[in-house]
């Protein structure tokens, strides 16, 4: 079975992580499995949906595994980590437009990689485990595999605080951010799926959904967009630093966690798409970020400190948000020439 399970169960196309003990992270090789699958079933006359799932407990998906990607990116090749990331957001944008229904289930963490997979789809359940966060910031990326377009299209200013704070989401969040749709208790999923796999049906998941437990977000929405609708980094910062409020503080200490060019890039990237939001889009300026991010960003050194070294003290470009200037950002979303992210049509 390895690190991923494809197969064809009753009407639907079956796609399930089994990397538990890595909490699920996808590796370039699961990323171009999960696409071939998605291209060898969409005209599948047996198939009426798509099914994906994981194994384990702690997590749906953790985010990508990038371990090649420092290895490689560290010794000066920067064409894995490129071809990892255009290869994996072209196959997060078949899933985002596929013909049939694509119906996820989002246990515990579902991060950086594994919102790619699990959260483009047209049915996205989550459990009462479901923590959803986009953390990219914090290893100096930018909210990537078109979560930038999910933080775009939140409510006021939700997408700003989520993406740059790393902010975890339960399921009402999730679901009030757009990460989500449904609400099912994990002690049902086993019989959703199983319905599902019979009927080929998406319809029954009305059925089996609940409302959520009680979230945060809909309670701090007003201050929330009170100090994220500032106009750049360093004026966010800026207002939560004056607030006595203890959300004020928490928000505070996590964006100055983030790498300041990756906050930076994150907020104008949100602000460049929110006026026309499309997912494609949103993967066409992320890449621009991410192609750069090897020699000319945070990321390597981000890895370093938060997963080599764990020292958790990143040596990051910039000395804090009044430090990054336009230009800086600029540069690091201008278009990409010959080297843009192309879509090819099978």
């Amino acid at each position: 079975m390895g690190d991923i399970y494809i197969r064809k169960d009753g009407r639907a196309g079956r796609i399930t992580l089994t990397r538990p003990k890595a909490l699920n992270a996808l590796t370039y090789e699961m990323c171009m499995a999960i696409d071939a699958a998605l291209i060898g079933w969409k005209d599948d006359p047996d198939l009426a949906l798509i099914l994906i799932d994981a194994e384990g407990e702690r997590a749906f998906s953790a985010g990508g595994d990038i371990a090649e990607m420092y290895a490689t990116g560290t010794a000066g090749d920067y064409g894995y980590g490129r071809r990892f990331w255009a290869d994996e957001y072209r196959m997060n944008a078949r899933i985002a437009e596929y013909g049939m229904p694509v119906v996820s289930f989002l246990q515990g963490f579902t991060m950086g990689g594994g919102v790619g997979v699990g959260c483009h789809g047209s049915h996205r359940i989550v459990g009462e485990s479901a923590q959803v966060a986009m953390p990219e910031c914090g290893i100096g990326l930018v909210p990537d595999v078109g979560g930038s377009f999910i933080l775009a299209t939140a409510a006021g200013h939700l997408g700003e605080y989520i993406g740059t704070t790393g902010a975890r989401l339960g399921p009402a969040d999730a679901m009030l951010a757009g990460f989500a749709d449904f609400f099912v208790p994990e002690a049902e999923w086993e019989a959703l799926k199983a319905s599902l796999i019979e009927t080929g049906d998406a319809g029954e998941i009305a059925s089996f959904a609940h409302e959520p437990p009680d979230g945060r977000l809909a309670t701090l929405r007003p201050e929330i967009d009170r100090h994220f609708n500032a106009a750049s980094l360093a004026a966010i910062a800026r207002s939560l630093a004056a607030s006595p409020t203890a959300f004020a503080a928490e928000a505070l200490k996590a964006l100055n966690r983030a790498s300041p060019l990756s906050a930076a890039s994150c907020i104008a990237i949100i602000r460049r798409l929110r006026a026309d939001p499309t997912l494609r889009a949103a993967l066409d300026l992320e890449y621009r970020f991410t192609w750069r991010s090897l020699d000319e960003a945070d990321f390597l050194e981000g890895i370093r400190a938060q997963i080599i070294d764990k020292d958790r003290s990143p040596r990051w470009r910039h000395a804090g948000p009044e430090a990054v200037k336009a230009e800086d950002v600029d540069h690091m979303l201008a278009p990409l020439g010959d080297a843009a992210l192309t879509f090819a049509e099978d």
